[in-house]
């Protein structure tokens, strides 16, 4: 082995002399996992003659014994990439379960991972949200009614350069699951259920991959953009206990890809629980194609599902988006409701959804406050005609979508203006850009009901709230993700007197 990349223990770099760095960028160390921090960032402490020296290892629990690389080294902290982990972790139980990297706390029971996403979560608000009082603020944790298969779409990777399992070597070869932690070129093989999603249908995916293989059809290489076999796309419906699944190839090898033995393979498996079998072909060099993209023909059954939510019905299609675990999203929604109605003014209010999307939460507020007058705001105008076209399905005609831009929707419509009482967001993962957030505030709602799926930025968001006159009344977190470092966070906000 290359002595740059041979590992180290940690001690030898504990003894390194002051003022020089204990790491070098690319480095492979063996380091021992001593506590947690938000979004599952395993904590390593290294006594130096300045102080702890900090390494931060993603996807690690405390008391593991791992095998990582240096990805970024500065003067009292680094950033380190697991490669392998050398050693359980006394609080890990042993699952049986395929390993797959998105769900790297499956190991952990599952308290335990309560009680480091909600400590790791107060400390980001008090420290970044600048939120002193947090814990008499904090509501309450909502676990996920579905703790094993619960997800409801997986998105599994075709790669002829496929990863060993156990160890880091990479082989020519034909592989069905999930790319390897960290990189983009080889797949990992996805042997049996993972407990993520549904069952049936991963311990289907090595009689699909044999199948492939036995007819000769070759898979994907990311760097030298050729063969047929991409990626699969999987819907499940929980409320029709339905699949859709869409195959994704090149054209390389149509000639010989025999479509009726393909379709008849899966009703074979799984008769009339295979809602819709889609083929799209998509050309696209790049690494992830499109699900939605290229030429689609529908093998059997139909291009969407059904899913419901607080009695709603939802239209679900192979690239829509929806969310993962419904059974959760329920309970997710329902805080956001309960936080809307806790003080609904007598005269008809005015409820603003922004960054609408497909209508959901706006369909549920205006089920759920019929008085009120329920408005959605998307800028995405295709979004907004679903949303218009679900509402409709769903007998829903006291509300209005509006394909409009945040910061301009009051110049559009004057007439709402000093008339908005609650005000919704359900911002993606990056949060609200800081301009787009200052226009979301110049609305001038009474109340915010902040909907997150990434704290991080919305503690960075309380901080500017609280500068422009909104304080955080409560807040309470939600589980949508067991066994990954997920969580989401539905807060409060309400307007103070001196703005």
């Amino acid at each position: 082995m290359n002595e740059a990349f041979r590992p180290r223990k940690l001690g030898i770099f504990a003894r390194s002399m002051a003022g020089k760095k204990l790491y070098q960028r690319g480095q492979v160390v063996e380091l021992e996992i001593h506590d947690m921090a938000f979004e599952g960032k395993g904590i390593v402490k290294v006594d130096t003659p300045e102080g702890k020296f900090v390494v931060f290892v993603p996807n690690t629990i405390p008391g593991q014994k791992v095998l990582c690389r240096m990805v970024k080294v500065k003067r009292s902290y680094a950033e380190a990439k697991l490669i392998k982990v050398l050693e359980a972790s006394p609080l890990e139980e042993a699952k049986e379960y395929a390993p797959i990297p998105g769900a790297p706390y499956i190991s952990l029971p599952i308290q335990k991972q309560h009680e480091y996403k909600e400590q790791t979560t107060l400390e980001l608000f008090r420290r970044i949200g600048k939120i002193e009082n947090v814990e008499n603020l904090f509501d309450s944790y909502i676990e996920s009614p579905r703790i094993l298969n619960y997800r409801n779409k997986m998105e599994y990777s075709f790669g002829s350069v496929v990863s060993e399992p156990g160890n880091d070597r990479f082989v020519d070869g034909f592989a069905l699951g999930f790319k390897k932690r960290g990189q983009w070129l080889a797949v990992e093989a996805l042997n049996g259920d993972s407990g993520m999603f549904d069952a049936q249908f991963e311990n289907f995916l090595p009689i699909l991959s044999e199948w492939f293989q036995e007819r000769n059809h070759s898979a994907w290489h990311g760097k030298r953009h050729s063969g047929f076999c991409r990626m699969l796309a999987v819907r499940k419906s929980f409320m029709q206990d339905q699949l859709l699944v869409n195959f994704v190839s090149s054209s390389s090898e149509l000639e010989t890809f025999d479509k009726a033995a393909f379709r008849d393979l899966f009703l074979g498996q799984f008769g009339e629980r295979l809602g819709g079998l889609i083929h799209t072909v998509n050309d696209d060099v790049g690494d992830r194609p499109n699900a939605a993209d290229g030429i689609r023909e529908v093998l059997c059954g139909t291009d969407h599902l059904k899913e419901k939510i607080h009695g709603l019905d939802f239209d679900i299609s192979i690239e829509s988006f929806f969310q993962t675990n419904p059974a959760s999203a329920e309970l997710l929604y329902q805080v956001g409701l309960d936080y809307v109605k806790e003080d609904e003014p007598e005269s008809k209010p005015v409820i603003l959804d922004l960054f609408a999307g497909t209508g959901t939460i706006t369909q549920l507020l205006a089920k759920a406050a019929p008085k009120a007058e329920v408005i959605g705001v998307e800028i995405v105008p295709e979004a907004v005609a679903d949303a218009k076209r679900s509402a409709a399905a769903n007998g829903l005609e006291h509300l209005k979508f509006f394909a409009e831009d945040v910061g301009k929707f009051l110049l559009e419509h004057p007439e709402y203006q000093d008339r908005i009482h609650t005000l919704t967001l359900d911002p993606p993962r990056a949060g609200i850009a800081p301009k787009t957030l200052r226009k979301v505030i110049r609305l001038g709602a009474e109340r915010i009901v902040y909907i997150s799926c990434n704290p991080a930025t919305q503690a960075r968001d309380m901080a500017t709230l609280a500068e422009f006159g909104y304080q955080l009344k409560k807040f309470s977190l939600v589980d949508q993700f067991p066994h990954t470092a997920h969580i989401e966070s539905v807060a409060l906000f309400e307007k103070t007197d001196r703005f």
